[in-house]
């Protein structure tokens, strides 16, 4: 794998046509550094970073570390 990569859970891989305007650079920029992070019941980790290309929210769901979702959002 290389630096620039990310792991994914199966979910992600398979639910990834469902969100294909995400790019995958906005995804570790929003990995990198979130500007808000809540971690859910379940353990999973919630990261919202702005993306000023898309000009909106986008939203990474982390579980156990890997994506297992992204999608463009708005900050709640």
């Amino acid at each position: 794998m290389n630096h620039n990569a990310f792991e994914t859970t199966p979910y992600y891989d398979r639910a990834r046509a469902n969100h294909p305007e995400v790019k995958e650079e906005w995804v570790r920029l929003v990995i990198s550094n979130p500007a808000r992070m809540e971690t859910q019941d379940d353990g999973r980790v919630r990261l919202w970073g702005y993306v000023g290309e898309a000009e909106t929210w986008l939203r990474v769901i982390l579980e156990n570390g890997q994506v297992r979702n992204a999608f463009l959002t708005g900050m709640h």
